[in-house]
């Protein structure tokens, strides 16, 4: 494996849209349509000069050493996935985030609390579309792709807020509901004053747990942290309920 780039890099997450319901409604046909996704991917990444880091469920964290290239590589993604027939599930639709940042790289992956900026900026898209962070969009400056200012917003999990763009170019999608962002979801969480650190493997567990399950409880002794891992998955899960989370 190639060494990943340190210092200021460009991250590009991207996430697909609604694959529960996916491998729900076409179980047998979404494990070859899932793979044409990752080929897809993976070959707009490596196209301009991007390194993936790891897959994240059913999507990518990928890494960059500019800023063009990541956003080229999304929207190149993005043209890919549309071009292709995906047989019974149906065009897969895919959200895409770009933020430029510095973190710390060691063991194989990326640290600190601008890498949780880029997933949660993606978090907030909806599929097909390109968002982009005010350090990225000051970065671009070729008019290639066209960025379009859609305001600030609160991203999950974070305190400090995001002028989020979304990226225009031809081929690819424009009208979008508005974004995810917590300022939209309607619910009651209070925003939390840090951030939410580690514990991955029990989030995507109770994530796909309370997706299926009309009570979900979970016990420890006080003090363990129940309330906040409660309230975190409540943040992750919201935007596949119309009705919101309320505590």
């Amino acid at each position: 494996m190639a060494e990943l780039p340190s210092g200021t890099v460009t991250f590009l997450f991207t996430d697909l849209e609604g694959s529960t319901r996916l491998w729900e409604e076409h179980s047998d046909a979404m494990q070859p349509a899932l793979a044409r996704h990752d080929e897809i991917v993976r070959d707009a990444v490596a196209e301009h000069q991007g390194h993936v880091v790891k897959a994240t469920g059913d999507g990518f964290h990928a890494v960059f050493t500019t800023a063009h290239d990541a956003l080229e590589a999304a929207v190149g993604a993005q043209l890919g996935l549309a071009a292709e027939s995906f047989g019974p599930t149906g065009r897969l639709q895919v959200r895409m985030g770009v933020h430029t940042c510095e973190a710390e790289y060691r063991d194989g992956d990326y640290f600190g609390s601008e890498v949780n900026r880029a997933a949660r900026l993606m978090s907030v898209a909806h599929g097909d579309q390109i968002v982009v962070s005010l350090v990225t969009s000051g970065l671009v400056h070729d008019g290639s792709v066209e960025l379009v200012d859609l305001g600030e917003h609160h991203l999950r999990d974070l305190t400090k807020v995001e002028r989020v763009f979304q990226a225009h170019a031809p081929g690819l999608s424009r009208d979008f509901p508005p974004l995810r962002s917590v300022d939209a979801l309607p619910g009651n969480l209070p925003r939390q004053m840090t951030t939410f650190i580690g514990r991955d493997t029990e989030i995507a567990a109770l994530s796909e747990l309370v997706g299926r399950s009309s009570l979900v409880t979970l016990t420890g002794v006080g003090g363990v942290g129940k309330t906040r891992l409660a309230l975190q998955i409540a943040a992750v899960v919201t935007d596949d309920f119309p009705g919101g989370a309320l505590l």
